[in-house]
């Protein structure tokens, strides 16, 4: 319990500093548009199938904790803004991605919000 409790704090903080580095909103959803960055949804099937933003791509994170080749793909020149339902999964893959040689950065904010900005 003490474990799960910490590992939520310490996502939770990561989570906040994301959010006090990552660009606005708007400038995202322009370099994701203009394809001068890669949009990235690590949920899970299920969470996909029931709606998704048109902008991304679809890695579930399960995938990426078990297989090296799951990121195969994504550019490793290019901004990877990942997203989940409510950050904590986001932060997990871009420490595995980051790891693997990319750029990748995770949203704090989850699918719901992105969808109501227009992402």
């Amino acid at each position: 319990m003490k474990k799960n409790l910490l590992i939520s704090l310490f996502a939770g903080c990561c989570a906040m500093s994301c959010a006090e580095s990552s660009p606005p909103l708007a400038e995202i959803k322009k370099t994701v548009t203009e394809g001068r960055a890669v949009l990235v949804d690590v949920r899970e099937r299920d969470e996909w199938n029931a709606g998704h933003l048109k902008a991304a791509r679809f890695l579930p994170l399960s995938e990426l904790q078990t297989s090296t080749k799951a990121a195969v793909g994504l550019p490793k020149d290019k901004p990877i803004y990942i997203h989940c339902r409510s950050g904590r999964r986001a932060v997990v893959a871009a420490d595995l991605l980051k790891k693997q040689g990319y750029d990748a950065r995770s949203l704090p904010q989850g699918y719901s919000e992105l969808n109501k900005e227009g992402l």
